[in-house]
C-alpha cells in the first residue's frame, strides 16, 4: 500500500514542482502580455509579435473591457478592483434560473466540472465579445451542478459570461482562492497571521463574489504550512463560509484536498481524520483525483450523511487519474455513482486542447454522451416562464436578430448563448435517416446557431429528436408557442410535446403546420399551429404559434417532429420531367431538410412591450478622438443607459448598432453614411465603442441601443433609445 501511494504523492509533486517552476518562468518572461493586449480583441494568430509591446495595464484607464484576476493580497485588501473601468462590465446580468437557487444542492450524487484551460482568461476574457469563432465554449450545461472558474492567480474571477449562461442552465458558478508554491507561502504568512486578517479577507472575497454575481468559492491551499496556522487557516474557510451563505443563500464553498490539519501538502486522495475538519465547516471537499477504487466508499463512510458532499476529482488529461480520463472519464464515474458519492470533472477542456478528432464539435457531443450515459441528467428546462432558446453556443460566423443577418463577421461571447438542447449523440455511422446537428454555417434566425436536420425520411414516416426535457408546471393560462422554422421542397417541422399530471398521468400534444391524419392516432392531441405574419423575415424564416392549455400538468419534454407534407403539383418540377430532362442531381421526395431557428413560450397574454426610447437616459463617456487615415478619424466611448423611472426591468440583452450621418445643404444631419452598422451586444447598461472609424464629411454620430426581452422579441430600431454625437463639437 505504501509504494502505490508514494508513487502517486511523488508523481502529483513532481508535476505541481515542474509546473510551478514553468509557471514562475513564463510570469517573468511575459508580464502583462497574456491578459492585456487592450486595443482590440483578436483571434490567435494575429498580431502575436507585434511592435513596440503594449504598456503595463492600468485598469483605471478606458479600455475594451475585459476580465482578469486578482494576483495579490494588496489587490484584494485595497478593493482596488471595484475601482477598475472593468469593474461595470464585469457583472454577471442572470440570476440562477431556479426555484431552488436559495436552497441547497440536490440530495443525489452530484457534478461539479471545473475548467482548468492555458490559466484562464483567453477568448472568455473579451466581456463584449471576441472573434474567434472556433473558441471554446461549454453546452452540456444539463448533466452539472456546479461550474467553477480555475486559474493559477491568487483571485480568480469567473468572467461574466461564464455565469451567464451557467446561471442560465440553473448551474452555480465558484471563482478559486489559490496559493501555491514559494509566493504562495509568503500570502499565507500574511493571510494566517491572526485571527482578524484570515476574517478581513474572507469577507474580501464574499464582497467580490456579491458585487460579481457568483456563486462562491473553491479554496486550494497548495502550500506546506506550519501547524500553528491552522487555526487561523478554519477561521479563514469557516468565516468565508459563514459570510457567503449569509450574503448570498444558497452559495457554496468547496475545500481542496491539499494541505492536511498538521499542515502538510499531502493530499489524501480521499476524506479522512486529515481533512475532515475542514470539510466539517464548509459544503463539501474537491478530493483529489488519485484516488483508489475503494477510496469513494471509504470517503462516504466518513461523510455519513453528507456523503454527497464528497465530490471525488477526476483529471480528465488522466494523469494519474483513476480510469485514465480522457474517454475513459466514465469508469471512474460507474465507481462513484455505485458508491454513492459526488465527483468533480477537472479540465474538460482536455478534448479542445488535444484536438481529438474529428472535430471538436462531434467529439465534445461524443465525449459528454459517455458521461451522460454513466451520471444521468442534472437539470431540467424549461423550469420558468418566459423561456426562449435559439440554440446559439456563444460562437460563429454570422449574427442575426429576428430573423435578419446584422453581421458577418466571426465572433465569440459565450454570454450569448440560448438554452442548449439536449441534443442525443449519434455517431452517424449509417447515412440512411436524419442526421441533427448545431450549424454555424447556415443562416441564423437569432445568434449564431441552428438546429438543422438532413437526411432521408421514409414516406409516411416521422422522426423525432430530443430538445428540452423540461419541469414546467402550467396554470390556467394557456401556453403562446412561438418557433421558426426554414425548409425545403416538403420537408415539415413540428413540435412534440410531453405533458405528465399529478398523477403521472402522460400526455403527448403534436404541434404542427399540416393535419396528419396517419398519425393523429399517436398523439393524445394535435393542435394546428398558425403561421405569424412578421415583418422583417424576409430571409426564408417561416413563424409558426400555437396556444396550448394543460392547466395542472408539467411540460416534460419538447421534440422536435420531422415529417413531409403531402405532395403539391409543382409546375416547374413537372415540366422539366415533361421535357425530358436529366433529373439525375434534383432532390429525391424522400430527402429532408429543414432548419429549427427558435423556440418560444410565454404565458398567452404576456405583455412583451418595451419601454418608449424618451423613458431612457443616455449618455456618453470617456469620449476620445484620435486622427485616422485620409481625413478620417477614430473614437472610442463609453456608452451608458438607464431607464429615467430608475426601475429594473428584466431584459436579456441590448444590441448596439451605429448610424453615421452626413449634413444636408443647410447643415443638418441628413443622410445616412451606409445602413445602420451592428457593433456587438450588451449584457449590462453599458458598451464600450474602441476605435469607430468615422468618414471625414461625417456631421453626427447614431448609437442605437436595441432592448431584446427574455421572451426573444427584440425592440424596433426606430422606437430604441439613442444617444447623438455631434462631431463637431469635438
Amino acid at each position: 500500500m505504501l509504494l502505490p501511494r508514494l508513487r502517486s504523492y511523488i508523481i502529483r509533486k513532481t508535476l505541481v514542482s515542474l509546473l510551478n517552476l514553468l509557471r514562475l518562468i513564463h510570469r517573468k518572461a511575459q508580464t502583462f502580455v497574456l491578459f492585456f493586449r487592450m486595443s482590440k480583441p483578436t483571434s490567435d494568430l494575429e498580431n502575436q509579435f507585434s511592435a513596440p509591446s503594449p504598456p503595463p495595464f492600468d485598469p483605471t484607464q478606458p479600455a475594451v473591457p475585459i476580465s482578469y484576476p486578482i494576483k495579490t493580497l494588496e489587490e484584494l485588501e485595497s478593493r482596488s478592483y471595484f475601482e477598475s473601468f472593468h469593474y461595470p462590465f464585469n457583472k454577471a446580468s442572470v440570476a440562477l434560473q431556479s426555484a431552488s437557487s436559495s436552497l441547497p444542492l440536490p440530495n443525489r450524487p452530484r457534478m461539479i466540472v471545473c475548467h482548468d484551460m492555458v490559466g484562464g482568461y483567453g477568448d472568455d476574457r473579451w466581456v463584449q465579445g471576441g472573434t474567434n469563432p472556433n473558441a471554446y465554449v461549454i453546452w452540456h450545461w444539463y448533466l452539472m451542478d456546479v461550474f467553477i472558474y480555475f486559474s493559477h492567480s491568487l483571485v480568480a474571477l469567473p468572467p461574466p459570461c461564464w455565469t451567464n449562461t451557467a446561471h442560465r442552465h440553473g448551474v452555480k458558478v465558484l471563482g478559486t482562492f489559490i496559493t501555491e508554491w514559494d509566493e504562495g507561502t509568503l500570502i499565507c504568512n500574511k493571510l494566517l497571521s491572526t485571527e482578524e486578517s484570515a476574517q478581513k479577507y474572507a469577507k474580501c472575497l464574499t464582497e467580490l463574489a456579491v458585487a460579481l454575481g457568483f456563486d462562491g468559492w473553491l479554496i486550494n491551499m497548495e502550500v506546506e504550512l506550519k501547524s500553528s496556522q491552522i487555526p487561523n487557516l478554519k477561521v479563514f474557510v469557516s468565516h468565508l463560509t459563514q459570510t457567503m451563505h449569509s450574503a448570498v443563500p444558497g452559495s457554496l464553498v468547496i475545500w481542496y484536498d491539499s494541505v492536511t490539519t498538521d499542515g502538510k501538502l499531502n493530499w489524501q486522495d480521499q476524506l479522512n481524520e486529515k481533512n475532515k475538519p475542514f470539510f466539517d465547516i464548509c459544503d463539501g471537499i474537491f478530493v483529489n483525483y488519485t484516488w483508489k477504487k475503494n477510496y469513494p466508499m471509504l470517503s462516504a463512510d466518513v461523510a455519513g450523511d453528507r456523503m454527497y458532499d464528497v465530490y471525488m476529482g477526476i483529471d480528465v488529461f488522466g494523469r494519474g487519474s483513476f480510469g485514465g480520463g480522457q474517454w475513459n472519464t466514465s469508469v471512474a464515474l460507474d465507481v462513484l455513482k455505485k458508491d454513492g458519492v459526488s465527483t468533480a470533472i477537472f479540465a474538460p477542456g482536455w478534448i479542445y486542447q488535444t484536438n481529438q478528432p474529428p472535430n471538436f464539435q462531434i467529439a465534445q457531443n461524443h465525449w459528454w454522451a459517455l458521461v451522460e450515459k454513466s451520471w444521468g441528467i442534472a437539470q431540467n428546462y424549461p423550469k420558468v416562464l418566459p423561456f426562449y432558446s435559439n440554440f446559439d453556443q456563444g460562437h460563429g460566423y454570422h449574427f442575426s436578430v429576428d430573423g435578419e443577418q446584422v453581421s458577418d463577421a466571426p465572433w465569440c461571447n459565450i454570454s450569448s448563448q440560448g438554452f442548449q438542447p439536449f441534443l442525443e449523440y449519434t455517431d452517424n455511422s449509417t447515412p440512411d435517416g436524419i442526421h441533427v446537428h448545431i450549424d454555424f454555417r447556415e443562416a441564423s434566425y437569432s445568434g449564431g446557431g441552428n438546429i438543422t436536420f438532413k437526411g432521408k425520411l421514409e414516406d409516411n414516416a416521422i422522426f423525432t429528436a430530443r430538445l428540452f426535457q423540461g419541469d414546467l408546471l402550467l396554470g390556467d393560462l394557456p401556453l403562446h408557442f412561438t418557433y421558426s422554422v426554414k425548409s425545403e421542397n416538403n420537408s415539415q417541422l413540428g413540435l412534440c410535446l410531453n405533458f405528465s399530471s399529478a398523477l403521472k398521468e402522460i400526455k403527448s400534444v403534436l404541434l404542427v403546420s399540416q393535419n396528419l391524419n396517419q398519425f393523429s392516432s399517436k398523439f393524445n392531441k394535435v393542435i394546428m399551429t398558425r403561421q405569424l405574419e412578421k415583418p422583417g423575415t424576409s430571409s426564408g424564416w417561416v413563424i409558426q404559434e400555437s396556444n396550448i392549455s394543460m392547466s395542472g400538468y408539467r411540460l416534460t419534454e419538447i421534440n422536435a417532429l420531422c415529417y413531409q407534407s403531402e405532395p403539391e403539383f409543382d409546375e416547374r418540377r413537372q415540366n422539366s420531367l415533361s421535357e425530358g430532362q436529366d433529373n439525375s442531381c434534383s432532390q429525391n421526395p424522400t430527402d429532408y431538410y429543414a432548419v429549427l431557428g427558435h423556440i418560444s413560450i410565454e404565458t398567452f397574454g404576456h405583455n412583451s412591450g418595451f419601454p418608449p426610447s424618451d423613458l431612457w437616459l443616455v449618455e456618453g463617456q470617456y469620449i476620445k478622438w484620435t486622427t485616422g487615415s485620409k481625413g478620417s478619424k477614430n473614437l472610442s466611448l463609453k456608452i451608458t443607459w438607464k431607464l429615467k423611472d430608475g426601475n429594473d426591468y428584466a431584459f436579456r440583452n441590448y444590441n448596439i448598432y451605429v448610424e453615421k450621418l452626413a449634413e444636408d445643404a443647410r447643415g443638418h444631419p441628413g443622410a445616412t453614411l451606409g445602413v445602420h452598422e451592428y457593433l456587438g451586444v450588451a449584457r449590462v447598461e453599458a458598451f464600450y465603442v474602441s476605435d469607430l472609424e468615422v468618414p471625414s464629411r461625417t456631421s453626427n454620430i447614431k448609437f442605437i441601443i436595441q432592448v431584446s426581452g427574455v421572451g426573444g422579441s427584440s425592440q424596433k430600431l426606430t422606437e430604441s433609445p439613442v444617444f447623438l454625437l455631434d462631431t463637431e463639437a469635438w
